[in-house]
């Protein structure tokens, strides 16, 4: 008895050590699972030296994070130029492409020699395409106002022109990675997208040459700005409104347009449509010929029944949402920023360079997000991610800057139940709250 005893205890013994290192392997598991890492992403929304401030003390959760913009490398004259306009500039998003709005509008006012929108507008693509080559106000200027066909290049217009939809038919994206708190100039890299053939062969109606001194009736020419002051998209101002002004600085320093100073007249689109709406009412009723803006893409579709009515141009440096390339626009409607159609090929590949194989696609709500979300996705489908492997979310952004915050901590508990290795953030400022969201759940994120 005492040795079948001894040998029972033993046992016990035994089963208890077993059992305890089995419940502490189980722990670690547990553990492991609710720690689950990916790699976070953005958007040229919010991918910008400005946005983890939006993050508060949680600034660092954007390390690591990599994401797509449209970018060329902007030459160090041009930032250098922008920053005598603005100082304090640190971002340079959309700025290339403000100025070369500005410069087009201009250039083709001077070509049409007139300051009516419907002869404007037919000559704006024209600008871009086959003509005398031109890459800057004064020599641009000079052989407009001498009614020479030119070809505008410049800072964000590059490789070619503007398609017969009025937008670029070539584009340049770059790819950038935060650092700690800061995007490094040294890991950003530039991929080309489009194709040069695209653009407009059409032959625009003969340029009219100015004559000697101008003509003193001729009214001048008045741009009025439609850019985020406020509002969501509002951290991307700065650089905009630095390239329009440097703009109108430089155009009026090469005698300005049909003789006469370019007016500009500010204005605010809120990345609100009630905001933008009335901004507009308020240029048409002071005589704006070319509305720049609006800065969302949800925007400009929002103001443009109202622009087109007045017969005015709606000319956006900054929309990239696919649809508007066949928008109902009457001929009014351009941009110098490439449609999502482009951007979408160079997101998925960043993504998928990385060996992401769970990939989840969160976008505002708005033509903005929803339209590049679905053109990423479409994008990974074709390399070969199938569709059980992709989530998409969205979430509806404030309505304005007394709304509640974005809510995301339901969103991010899907994402952590789905399994991801990957989330992409398809958003301006407010889409801050969807990393909180993510980090609140228990999401790291892989620097």
């Amino acid at each position: 008895m005492l040795v079948s005893r001894r040998s029972r205890v033993a046992s016990l013994a035994a089963c208890a050590t077993i059992l305890l290192a089995t419940s502490a392997c189980g722990d670690d598991k547990a553990e492991e699972a609710s720690t689950q890492q990916v790699r976070l992403y953005g958007t040229d929304g919010n991918m910008l030296n400005s946005y983890p401030a939006e993050l508060k003390e949680r600034a660092s959760l954007v390390d690591g994070m990599k994401g797509t913009t449209p970018l060329v490398p902007l030459p160090d004259d041009f930032k250098n130029r922008l920053r005598a306009v603005n100082p304090a500039l640190t971002d340079y998003l959309y700025a290339a492409e403000s100025y070369d709005a500005v410069v087009i509008a201009v250039l083709a006012a001077q070509l049409a020699g007139s300051t009516d929108p419907a002869a404007i507008a037919k000559q704006i693509v024209a600008v871009t395409n086959d003509g005398q080559r031109c890459e800057d106000p004064v020599s641009c200027l000079t052989l407009a106002r001498n009614g020479q066909d030119i070809e505008y290049r410049s800072v964000s217009l590059t490789r070619a022109g503007f398609t017969d939809k009025g937008e670029p038919a070539t584009a340049s994206y770059a790819t950038l990675t935060f650092d700690g708190q800061q995007i490094n100039d040294g890991k950003t890299e530039f991929v080309g997208a489009g194709i040069e053939s695209a653009a407009s062969t059409k032959t625009p109606p003969k340029p009219k040459k100015q004559r000697a001194g101008g003509d003193p009736a001729q009214e001048p020419l008045i741009l009025g700005g439609l850019l985020p002051k406020t509002g969501d998209l509002s951290i991307a101002y700065p650089s905009m409104a630095a390239g329009a002004a440097l703009a109108i600085k430089e155009v009026n320093a090469a005698g300005g347009a049909l003789g006469k100073p370019v007016t500009w007249l500010d204005g605010d689109d809120g990345t609100n449509p009630a905001v933008a709406k009335a901004t507009v009412a308020k240029h048409v009723t002071d005589g704006v010929s070319v509305i720049i803006g609006a800065g969302g893409s949800g925007i400009s579709r929002a103001v443009l029944p109202d622009v087109v009515q007045a017969g005015k141009i709606l000319f956006s440096p900054s929309n990239t949402d696919a649809g508007l390339t066949d928008v109902e626009d009457d001929g009014l409607y351009f941009r110098t920023a490439p449609p999502d159609s482009l951007q979408g090929r160079a997101l998925a590949d960043v993504i998928l360079r990385d060996g992401s194989q769970k990939i989840v696609i969160v976008a505002r709500k708005d033509s903005y997000g929803e339209g590049l979300q679905a053109t990423v996705r479409e994008e990974l489908e074709k390399a070969g991610i199938a569709g059980d492997r992709l989530k998409l979310m969205t979430y509806e952004p404030p309505a304005d800057a007394k709304a509640p915050p974005v809510d995301f901590s339901g969103g991010a508990k899907e994402i952590k139940e789905f399994g991801a290795d990957a989330v992409l953030i398809i958003g301006f400022s407010e889409s801050a709250q969807v990393i909180r969201g993510l980090a609140d759940s228990g999401v790291q994120f892989r620097s």
